[in-house]
């Protein structure tokens, strides 16, 4: 069987390679367009193109909101306490650690909460599977389980990145992911008894009722370049904060943004307070291990990162602020599934710039796998939320939430 096995490394080399450094290629350069984060004439043309896009979607979001507004659609309720975690934008809001902390303050206060994500790039079904279903009278696929709250049942390829992150992180609590929200949330009642639910990136979810929606906006980008998808990262129009029965500003660097500010009070529904936090970095965690280093330690020490994450600047400067040489860094798309020969790469140009560290974000950590040769000491960064301003509110926002009834 060898001359089997020659072609099929010759197919991966010249067929599958290149092919994959296209999709990649192609991946970052509509991500540029989408951020502006370079401009060109290729840049302008395709904006071009991707804006006469956005308006048949923006018709779309527009009519989606009036069926469900006028009760043509219909918001199913499930008895139980429901909040939404969500943003306008696609990625970048740093939404993953709030719902975590969310999670452990509610569950801190004696709720059972269980989390619905929809599982973002995870393994699901074959799409024409999911679609014939109606005709053929097949069977739903079982539920999805992340974590029992005892259990990770789930790794992250077949779970999603941030779902098992938060699975990992949060013992006790039940995380469910699936495009059917309201099938997760009924589950999360019936078979887990629980009484809080939580809605991963659910600011755009109509279908299942929510009590508080708690809106995320990146203090940095809050809107991008003001366009809707494709042509832009927004989901739907700014004007829609109203629905928002909290505001909280991330990423923050303390200082006043007036022209934002101005512009949330004058579209936010009436009351709405406005919550601002920063992403802390807390400590370097060792991949596969058990080691942390506190980030005062990073001090004069070489550091090369490595991240696929939809907006890195923040985690790129931080080494800089806390005293580090960053002497390398790569970008990989949103999402990417790293591969041993990505990760290779990756140490083989750390160890050419001297570096003694290599550091990669926390949900980026979760794809690389234990078995793989690690030449270097390798860490992600842990973060933490810190509310510094309107802490008295998020408290309230906690209270409210606990006032809310069972089942």
């Amino acid at each position: 069987m060898r001359w089997l096995r020659y072609w099929r490394i010759r197919f991966r080399r010249r067929v599958l390679r290149p092919l994959r450094h296209f999709d990649r290629t192609l991946e970052r350069f509509v991500t540029d367009i989408l951020y502006e984060r370079r401009r060109s004439s290729g840049t302008v043309i395709c904006g071009f193109f991707l804006l006469t896009l956005s308006l048949p979607f923006r018709a779309l979001t527009v009519l989606r909101r009036f069926f469900y507004g006028r009760r043509i659609f219909r918001s199913q309720y499930l008895g139980c306490a429901v909040i939404s975690v969500g943003n306008l934008t696609v990625g970048g809001t740093g939404k993953t650690p709030v719902v975590e902390m969310l999670a452990r303050e509610l569950q801190r206060h004696g709720r059972k909460v269980a989390i619905l994500s929809r599982g973002y790039r995870s393994r699901t079904e074959f799409f024409l599977t999911r679609w014939l279903r109606p005709i053929t009278h097949g069977e739903e696929p079982p539920q999805r389980i992340v974590s029992d709250g005892h259990n990770i049942l789930l790794n992250s390829a077949e779970a999603g990145d941030e779902p098992f992150m938060l699975a990992k992180n949060l013992p006790g609590v039940v995380v469910l992911t699936g495009k059917n929200r309201v099938r997760s949330g009924k589950y999360a009642v019936k078979k887990f008894d629980c009484d809080t639910l939580i809605l991963d990136d659910g600011f755009q979810h109509l279908r299942l009722q929510s009590h508080l929606n708690l809106l995320l906006i990146d203090k940095g980008n809050p809107f991008g370049c003001g366009h809707l998808l494709p042509r832009g990262i927004l989901r739907e129009s700014p004007t829609e904060l109203r629905r928002a029965t909290h505001i909280l500003l991330t990423k923050s660097d303390g200082q006043r943004n007036e022209a934002l500010e101005t512009y949330l009070l004058d579209h936010r529904r009436d009351g709405t307070p406005i919550l601002e936090c920063r992403h802390a970095p807390r400590c370097l965690c060792e991949v596969h291990g058990q080691e942390k280093i506190s980030v005062g330690k990073m001090r004069g020490h070489r550091i090369a990162a490595f991240s696929g994450i939809a907006a890195p600047e923040n985690f790129e400067t931080f080494f800089n602020k806390c005293g580090a040489e960053l002497v390398y860094k790569h970008r990989f798309p949103d999402h990417y599934r790293f591969t041993e020969e990505d990760i290779g790469r990756i140490f083989e140009r750390a160890q050419a710039c001297n570096a003694e560290w290599v550091v990669t974000t926390e949900k980026d950590a979760v794809r690389l796998l234990p078995g793989w040769f690690y030449p270097l000491p390798t860490y992600f960064l842990r973060i933490e939320i810190e509310i510094f301003r309107g802490n008295n509110e998020f408290q309230r926002l906690i209270a409210s939430i606990r006032s809310l009834s069972g089942h």
